[in-house]
């Protein structure tokens, strides 16, 4: 439960990231200089914009789908480039903060230790200076709403530094007082809005001391013999929903208390032991995993890690969701062509792929606020571009809402991915069955997506079948008859599975609540009327309605297999030959040259693989995601190199979508059967999970040894029956609240 380090941290893949589900910093833990880079979810640059959908998009609709239809794809690409993309006039990114600097006199060090502790949420550093022996610990409070960092030493006077707000790309100043310091600015920038739109940014710093003496200097603070110095930082904007800055009214102690207490109250939920725990540097032992050295704690670690990451990112009351980067900003992705924003063509899902499955359903909260906003400003985009019902959000979205198609062709246009983000709703429904939440708050949400693509879904003139389009499958593209990259098609696979299971949802939902029964049986005769799935020419699960040849075999997208995961369409048992097909995709772009291979794709194989049954193969992504797709400090990168990136830059899917595909080859349900190690790697021969949630409001228990179950104990939130399944063996099991079903 431990990351260590044996020297301070000399970059920002080095450093600890600790947040309060708002305000996020990376602890550099320097013995000459301490560096905190501070980041904050509502740091957004931009604002709203009612004009950002292309005004030749309707009229060019029907035009652009018979060019399809008669398979003039080149035409249809070259129209809809010109007339289907957005226009995004300020869309914004968010920005990261000034760095909060603490100089100190002397620099030297010895018996050096640096950790996060993910038990308790705190960064610890401590050393030995000049025969001083200082320590220092530091944690984002989510109940104070502060960073809070205590420097003390065993010799009295010994504590000094001058500190600063410094390293700022946001324009403002500044100031000093007699007990801290104020930075006051605006999030703005040139390359993703207009230079003048943004919220207004406020820090404030606070030095709490005991004994010494504080100077007030220009934009810096000098504290000069301290037994210990107590700093806390606030930060926060004027974003609605933003909470205002405050600085705690009690003791350190207390403040220090109350912050364990909340964080082991979610993070004590779950635990898991994969073996023996290695007591070398984290970096080490990563560097150890990368030349093939097995290290099977490490992977609970960054289990572990994931859900430490979730927490200290997305808490209830977090006025946005996880980001790109969650709330932990390194400046690159925001500072480049794809903004530090919200991505919906995988990347917003999988950052909550932890928070069900391993017990941290709080942590879902915000995404569910942040749909029912997206859903109503989706609904202007869809009568306006679409002329339909219901909402629609298609590529990426910004704090302020933003649902049009992006700006450019072969990624902008992806017309499920609102649909793909709302699926987030169900799977919360499922793993905690609430009418109440599935009446308030999914229910209208789902509704409104279904609405949409039962006027958006066309017939086509062949067949009858409903196919959605003209949309990409994202990001990839394909060749037409002529040899011609394209990207804009009718039908894709992934469109379909979306659209399946929104209207399946939308039906379900709407007959546990007992309404809308007309819509229901729109929903039935729609999905009775879309395509199967295929199988092409090389024994792949087809991405497109035609067996097309991609343009670029080795794309690290593979959004036709959502069918797999995190939808159920196709599973080893219920469709062998389709999950067969699908295995043979993966094979085929692992296998081709050049596979882009990305933190995100990593564990997206991980947990394809888990629901295909393959333990061993899914094992492997895990390992390559740890060894190859993260760092040294275990937060995951996208590589450089890949989709414009001119370096490595930080994304947190790899780290949530990493642990919730290792909680999937422990623990699977589908709402009416739960599955015991259903994808256990030959490795991991005894072990033990504790924790891991299944749908129908179960927790489960597990044990094995030798490769073989040990014991399982199934509890529940209230009386229910469900399937128990290991291996070929199913039973029915009723459990009652309080009373642990056990099996042997």
């Amino acid at each position: 439960m431990r990351l260590f380090y044996d020297r301070p941290a000399e970059r920002w893949f080095e450093a600890l990231p600790i947040g309060n589900g708002r305000l996020g910093g990376m602890v550099f833990g320097g013995a000459g200089t301490e560096l905190i880079r501070l980041s904050e979810s509502t740091a957004w640059s931009g604002a709203p914009s009612q004009h950002d959908v292309n005004p030749d998009a309707a009229r060019s609709l029907p035009v652009i789908r018979r060019l399809l239809f008669e398979g003039e794809h080149a035409e249809a690409q070259r129209l809809a480039a010109e007339r289907l993309t957005g226009r995004p006039t300020s869309f914004g990114t968010n920005l990261p903060l000034p760095r909060l600097r603490l100089d100190f006199a002397a620099s030297s060090f010895a018996h050096y230790r640096r950790e996060l502790d993910l038990d308790t949420g705190i960064a610890t550093v401590d050393f030995d200076q000049d025969q001083v022996h200082f320590v220092r610990e530091t944690f984002a409070s989510h109940p104070h709403g502060v960073i809070a960092t205590r420097l003390a030493a065993n010799r009295p006077g010994s504590v000094g530094f001058t500190a600063t707000l410094d390293d700022t790309v946001l324009p403002g100043t500044v100031a000093s007082s007699a007990d801290g310091l104020a930075f006051s600015g605006r999030a703005v920038e040139t390359l993703h809005s207009d230079g003048s739109q943004g919220v207004a940014v406020e820090i404030r710093v606070r030095f709490v001391l005991e004994g010494g003496t504080l100077l007030a200097g220009d934009g810096s603070v000098t504290v000069t013999g301290a037994d210990a110095v107590v700093v806390y930082v606030a930060a926060g904007t004027d974003w609605a929903g933003s909470p205002p800055l405050a600085f705690p009214a009690v003791p350190f102690a207390a403040v220090r208390a109350a912050h364990v207490e909340d964080h082991q109250r979610l993070m004590r939920r779950v635990s898991l032991d994969l073996g023996a725990p290695v007591d070398l540097p984290t970096d080490v032992r990563r560097e150890r995993l990368a030349r093939g050295e097995r290290d099977d704690d490490l992977i609970a670690l960054y289990f572990q890690y994931g859900r430490y990451l979730t927490i200290a990112g997305s808490r209830h009351d977090s006025p946005l969701p996880l980001a790109l980067q969650g709330i932990w900003n390194d400046g690159f992705a925001s500072s480049m062509g794809w903004s530090n924003d919200f991505h919906l063509d995988i990347n917003t899902q999988q950052n909550y792929w932890a928070a069900e499955s391993t017990d941290l359903s709080e942590c879902h909260t915000p995404l569910f606020r942040f749909l029912t906003r997206l859903a109503e400003a989706g609904r202007g985009t869809a009568r306006e571009m679409y002329g339909a019902d219901g909402w629609v959000a298609h590529t990426v979205t910004n704090a302020w809402g933003y649902t049009a198609p992006g700006r450019g062709i072969g990624w902008g246009l992806n017309v499920t991915g609102g649909a793909w983000l709302a699926l987030q709703l169900w799977e919360h429904y499922e793993y905690q069955p609430d009418t109440s939440f599935l009446r308030e708050q999914a229910y209208p949400v789902l509704r409104s997506a279904a609405l949409f693509l039962l006027d958006y879904l066309t017939p086509h003139p062949s067949t009858g079948l409903l196919v959605a389009g003209p949309s990409e499958s994202p990001e990839n593209s394909y060749l037409a008859a002529d040899g011609t990259p394209c990207s804009i098609a009718m039908g894709t696979t992934a469109d379909r599975v979306f659209a399946e299971a929104i209207l399946r949802i939308c039906g379900r939902a709407a007959a546990i609540l007992d309404v809308d029964g007309e819509l229901r049986a729109r929903c039935d005769a729609a999905r009775e009327r879309l395509p199967g799935f295929r199988i092409g020419r090389h024994g792949q699960l087809q991405e497109w309605l035609d067996d097309v040849e991609e343009a670029d075999p080795a794309h690290r997208h593979t959004s036709h297999l959502c069918a797999v995961f995190p939808e159920r369409q196709i599973s080893p048992r219920r469709t062998p030959s389709l999950a067969a097909a699908a295995a043979v995709t993966l094979e085929r772009r692992q296998a081709a040259p050049g596979w882009e291979q990305t933190e995100w794709a990593e564990a997206n194989f991980a947990a394809f693989h888990a629901r295909l049954l393959d333990g061993d193969k899914a094992l492997s992504h895990i390992t390559r995601l740890i060894a190859d797709a993260s760092e040294a400090n275990l937060l995951s990168y996208s590589a450089g190199g890949i989709a414009g990136a001119e370096q490595n830059i930080y994304s947190f899917d790899g780290n949530a979508g990493g642990t919730g595909a290792i909680a999937e080859m422990l623990l699977q349900s589908d709402g009416e059967e739960i599955e015991l190690l259903p994808a256990l790697p030959s490795a991991w021969r005894s072990g033990s999970v504790r924790g891991l949630r299944a749908r129908g409001g179960f927790t489960v228990d597990l044990t094995w040894h030798d490769g073989d179950l040990r014991e399982a104990r199934i509890s529940a939130d209230r009386p229910a029956r469900t399937r128990l399944r290991y291996r070929d063996t199913v039973t029915g099991i009723t459990v009652t609240p309080g009373e642990a079903f056990r099996v042997t």
